[in-house]
């Protein structure tokens, strides 16, 4: 089936940037933002790259555009057979998405993938190797990594765990993975003194045969079931991370939620706990207001004596609002001891942190009324989240494509913490039944986004005149739901979002006097 087998074990970047890949066939699944990252990095690296996606061209043009010129062989469209693309391949590297066992990937892909995976383990030189984005990515990394996962949180985690290293100027800080671009674009130019940290998703876990140094865990609770079938097999999927660290590396856990804690059980490597409560021997916890670490975290920290239990940063600096985001911000601060930023580098790092887009990130106040984008509230417990970062009087956009988890639990909750609710696409109604028999009075549903958001900014300003307020009132969209009925994804909704946000800000100045 393959010509000469690349040998995964022994590909390292010096050796890419010296020319082993030169001349070799690499057959690239996939042309989304990992799959054009991967084609761009094995042409860049010499090889006969060779990219399938089952999409026809046509909508593929952007994708392409961004090969920029390489000389990549592009075989698309459905009337492409797969394994025909690999036929004398040295090496399949593939997307996320992509993967035997995943629905992800159309069927005819995910059979053919599967031949390829049974002969390779029958004998490894019979078949192509096999190699996701992701593992290639630890597989040949240099440096330490952090790897940051959960079903929330994750990118907010991993982005502030990014922010506290980069205190130490002497080591600099590469973040990627599921957030930002792909990684292995930057493999090439990774020394030994950089730091990667790499968010993570379910996703990406079963394809990696190679863990991180430091495997961070926000929480594990329900999603993408869709996927996994059940939520003991997602939580399985979750664990992997844990399965695979370093030998040499560091767990941190989330001591507040169970699911996350037992991963500690059986754990060969140093566990880190993170809790809303005093901390434990070793670990990160709150006490009078601030957050805290108990015992220094790093080696050097340790030898010098310093006392027992190390104030970090007050809860009032944090910028990032809400309680789920204290906690994301232990798991970051845990890391950046771990490599030794001092104490007052890490409250200034943490302080100055004001989030990521689309996760509780405020858009703008008009008049009074706050406008929070949390399109990445897809499951109830992030949108539960979100209702609980904010005070009243509150109003809550939801709704998309129903993803097939039990939303149960988001009804009470919403009934208690907002005003109002107003709801858009496929599980609106649903979402306003179930809201209505929870006693929220005040629950509208919306043709669009942008009609949800003039309406939910009218209801805003009948609260606040009724109550005599000042306000703020805020507006958070936090949807409860996919978004692929009315949207490309969460990204898509949320700039959306923001657009009718200033669409309406602007109507607003046109219509102040003189």
């Amino acid at each position: 089936m393959a010509g000469h087998v690349v040998d995964l074990d022994g590909l390292t970047a010096a050796g890419v940037r010296d020319g082993v890949l030169d001349g070799r066939s690499v057959t690239v699944l996939g042309l989304a933002r990992s799959g054009t990252a991967l084609a761009r990095f094995f042409a860049d690296a010499g090889a006969r790259v060779t990219v399938y996606d089952g999409r026809p061209a046509v909508e593929l043009t952007a994708a392409i555009e961004s090969l920029g010129g390489r000389a990549v062989e592009l075989r698309l469209g459905p009337d492409v057979e797969p394994s025909a693309t690999w036929s004398e391949a040295d090496m399949i590297a593939t997307s996320p998405s992509i993967n035997p066992d995943y629905p992800t990937a159309e069927p005819r892909l995910r059979t053919a993938l599967a031949v390829v995976v049974a002969a390779h383990r029958a004998d490894p030189s019979a078949a192509p190797a096999l190699v996701s984005e992701a593992d290639l990515v630890l597989r040949m990394c240099p440096c330490p990594t952090i790897g940051v996962t959960g079903t929330k949180g994750k990118t907010t985690t991993a982005s502030l765990t990014a922010a506290l290293l980069a205190a130490d100027s002497a080591h600099p800080v590469i973040l990627g993975g599921n957030i930002g671009i792909p990684l292995v674009e930057r493999l090439t130019e990774l020394t030994s003194d950089h730091r990667v940290v790499i968010e993570l998703s379910e996703l990406q876990m079963p394809t990696l045969t190679r863990g991180t140094t430091v495997a961070v865990y926000t929480n594990v609770t329900a999603d993408h079931l869709d996927r996994h079938g059940s939520l003991d097999a997602y939580r399985k999927v979750k664990g992997r991370l844990a399965e695979l660290v370093d030998p040499k590396g560091v767990l941190v856990l989330n001591a507040d939620d169970p699911v996350v804690a037992r991963y500690a059980v059986g754990a060969t490597v140093p566990v880190i706990f993170y809790r809303r409560g005093a901390p434990e021997p070793g670990g990160i916890g709150l006490e009078d207001g601030w957050i805290v670490a108990r015992a220094p975290l790093a080696e050097e920290s340790r030898r010098s004596g310093e006392p027992s239990v190390v104030p970090i940063v007050p809860v009032s600096e944090l910028a990032i609002p809400g309680e789920h985001n204290v906690s994301n911000a232990m798991a970051a601060i845990a890391v950046a001891g771990l490599f030794g930023i001092k104490p007052e580098a890490i409250r200034r790092a943490a302080a100055a942190f004001t989030g990521v887009e689309h996760r509780l990130e405020q858009v703008a106040v008009v008049d009074g009324v706050r406008f929070v984008n949390d399109s990445q509230g897809t499951q109830p417990d992030a949108v539960i989240a979100a209702l609980r970062s904010f005070e009243r009087p509150l109003i809550l956009i939801a709704g998309g494509r129903d993803k097939g988890v039990d939303l149960s639990g988001l009804g009470p909750v919403a009934a208690e913490r907002a005003d109002a609710a107003v709801l858009i696409g496929e599980s609106g109604p649903t979402l306003a039944q179930m809201f209505r028999a929870d006693g929220m009075a005040r629950v509208e549903l919306a043709a669009s986004l942008e009609a949800a958001v003039d309406r939910a900014d009218e209801i805003a300003r009948d609260l606040l005149t009724g109550s005599g307020s000042g306000g703020p009132a805020t507006v958070v969209l936090s949807p409860a739901a996919a978004s692929f009925d009315m949207f490309v994804d969460y990204a898509a909704r949320g700039r959306a979002f923001k657009a009718a946000v200033a669409a309406l800000a602007e109507r607003r100045r046109a219509t102040e006097p003189a």
